[in-house]
This record gives C-alpha cells, sequence and structure tokens, in this order.
C-alpha cells in the first residue's frame, strides 16, 4: 500500500482506564491493506477494550481512524465489520432471520447459495440456518456470527477471540476462510490468546502487555529476537523480561 494512502485503521496516542486503574498506555499501531494483523495479549490484557476503544464503544484519549476518518464518525464505519467476543445471537430467531436483519445493516440482502456454501466451509450444516438459534450449541452460535461477518465482505474486519468456542476443525476451517478474505484484499484485524493460530496466519502481530504494545512486527521477527521454537515460548519469555525489568525499575525507585 502505498504511504500516502489512508490506513484501513490507525491507532494513535490511546490510552483509557477503569476509574484509577490504566488500562491501555499509549497504544500506536497502523494496519495496511489486505494484511492479517494478531492483537495478542494474556487474557485481561485489555484487547477487548482496545477493539472497544476502537469501535467508539468507551471513550479513550488519543486518536483512531477507519481509512482516515475518525472512528466517532459514523460514516467512518461504513466498511468495517465487527464480530464481538462472546458472541451470541438472539434465541428466537432462525438462523436466516439473523443474516437478514445482519446484511440489512449494510444495506446488502443474503445471498443464500453463498451463506450455505459459507456455512459448509465452516463445518455447519446449512440446514442449522432453518432453525432458530435457541437450538444452536455455542460453537453453532459462534459459527452464525463468522457467517454474517464473511457475508458483508467488507474492507476491514474487526474480530475479538473469533476462535471461541470452536472445535479444532472448526478452526481449521476458519484459518482457511480468513486466508481468503485476505487474499481477496480484505485487511483483518483480530485479537486472540491462542497463539499457534497467530502464528499461522497473520502478517503482523502487536502483543499487549501491561497496557503497552511491547512489540510491533512479523512473528517469526518476534521469535528470532526472544528465542524459543515457537511463538508461544517466546511469547512467555518476552513478559517476562518485561516484567522483570520493570520489577527492576520499582525496586530502585523505591530505594531512592
Amino acid at each position: 500500500m502505498s504511504s500516502d494512502l489512508p490506513a484501513p485503521l490507525e491507532v494513535a496516542g490511546v490510552s483509557t482506564a477503569y476509574g484509577k486503574k490504566r488500562i491501555l498506555n499509549d497504544v500506536s499501531f497502523r494496519l495496511t491493506a489486505g494484511e492479517a494483523f494478531g492483537l495478542v495479549g494474556l487474557n485481561g490484557a485489555g484487547k477487548t477494550t482496545l477493539l472497544r476503544s476502537v469501535l467508539a464503544l468507551r471513550s479513550a484519549a488519543g486518536t483512531i481512524t477507519f481509512f482516515g476518518e475518525p472512528n466517532r464518525r459514523a460514516a467512518s464505519r461504513r466498511n468495517i465489520v465487527y464480530l464481538p467476543e462472546k458472541f451470541q445471537p438472539s434465541a428466537q430467531l432462525y438462523g436466516w432471520e439473523y443474516l437478514s436483519i445482519h446484511l440489512d445493516y449494510f444495506g446488502q440482502r443474503v445471498d443464500r447459495p453463498l451463506a450455505r456454501d459459507m456455512a459448509q466451509g465452516l463445518d455447519l450444516d446449512p440446514t442449522a440456518l432453518d432453525r432458530k438459534v435457541k437450538t444452536y450449541s455455542k460453537g453453532m452460535g459462534q459459527k452464525l456470527g463468522l457467517i454474517g461477518t464473511l457475508l458483508v465482505q467488507a474492507p476491514l474486519m474487526l474480530l475479538d477471540e473469533p476462535m471461541s468456542g470452536l472445535d479444532p476443525r472448526a478452526r481449521v476451517l476458519l484459518k482457511d476462510r480468513l486466508m481468503e478474505a485476505k487474499s481477496a484484499g480484505r485487511t483483518i484485524f483480530f485479537s486472540s490468546h491462542i497463539l499457534s493460530d497467530i502464528e499461522e496466519i497473520c502478517d503482523r502481530i502487536g502483543v499487549l502487555h501491561g497496557g503497552r504494545i511491547i512489540f510491533l512486527g512479523a512473528p517469526d521477527e518476534f521469535v528470532r529476537t526472544h528465542g524459543g521454537q515457537s511463538l508461544e515460548r517466546a511469547f512467555l519469555a518476552a513478559l517476562d523480561a518485561v516484567d522483570a525489568r520493570r520489577s527492576e525499575t520499582g525496586s530502585k525507585a523505591d530505594a531512592a
């Protein structure tokens, strides 16, 4: 992507807190069109808080833009689609009803043959779309949300823990679907604590720890920098190193 084109998502100096507790501290990164970017962090690291801040669902200091437009402008969100963590559609809706309502928000109509293909591509029996959501398992509900997200075909996809509730087969199939979306030129930004998924499909990662981005770059670069045979090992080593430095700094400050 040419550097003078607006980024699908740009986060600059974003900070936020719950009461006196700082959750995010001067977080900055910029996505490139057509890349898959993974936000990595322990549970409670602030990944969902960052996504909610990006979507203007909570207040935050700093600047956030979608394709060059401030995120608080409703029009800026016309080219994005979002799937929240712990997604659960209304139990009384039929699968087709949910997809119709979801697509209607984007001024689109459900392509039923494509929706059936996507269901099969996520290991969901397409006949499940004829049933009410209350008959679905957790994994089936997650797949329904993913089908709706993929059907929109927005240039930017924001996914919060998209593998949640999926069995190993469905996780592999979802990664295939995301790789297809990336090949079609869509930008994917998702959070996860399942590092094997991140390592497999992401061009770059941002490691969030202690409210800050402690690494921004390619997964293999992160592994080389922090050692270990995998992203998981490097991730633990990096967090241990950061915590050790902060502890040492705190001890010196106390001594002074």
